[in-house]
């Protein structure tokens, strides 16, 4: 019973998730979205892969009302990865991001020293995660996720647009 209401609730929350696209990326407000670039201490970038997106994706989303944006992206990382943070992230650039609207803007950080509490917990959202070699990253691995791991591993200047 819960698959069957699981596999319907799915094309409902991706029709929402479109629309919910559309009208940020009309409705003339910015909004601000925060991603982690988390390595291991192998040297190992973690990603997730999205329900709703394809690609694989550096953990991260929407910075909410009312929540700094470290917060945001401990409860992201939290929710995406089951990763807590123990110690700051060091924000490496702010990104002009014109996939989701003509106002959109992202806070990138670089996550050295965390804990995984455990494997992600599995959910609508993310169906695929695991820490990636860079010289191995799965190939439909979004272009802005190689642009921002070269930029970091081979300490380049960081672009304006994701």
């Amino acid at each position: 019973m819960v698959s069957e209401e699981v596999s319907i609730l799915r094309p409902l929350r991706s029709a929402f998730l479109r629309v919910s696209q559309l009208y940020r990326r009309y409705s003339g407000r910015m909004t601000l979205g925060v991603r982690a670039m988390i390595l291991d201490d192998k040297g190992r970038v973690f990603l997730v892969k999205h329900s709703y997106v394809s690609g694989w994706h550096m953990p991260g989303g929407g910075v909410e009302p009312g929540e700094t944006i470290v917060a945001a992206l401990e409860r992201e990382v939290r929710e995406e990865a089951n990763i807590e943070l123990t110690a700051s992230p060091i924000l490496h650039a702010i990104y002009y991001n014109t996939h989701g609207s003509w106002r959109d803007h992202v806070a990138f950080y670089i996550v050295r020293q965390f804990r995984q509490i455990g494997p992600p917990e599995p959910n609508k959202e993310i169906i695929a995660h695991g820490f990636f070699a860079a010289d191995e990253l799965p190939a439909d691995t979004t272009k802005g996720t190689r642009e921002r791991v070269s930029e970091v591993l081979k300490a380049r200047e960081p672009a304006q647009f994701w």
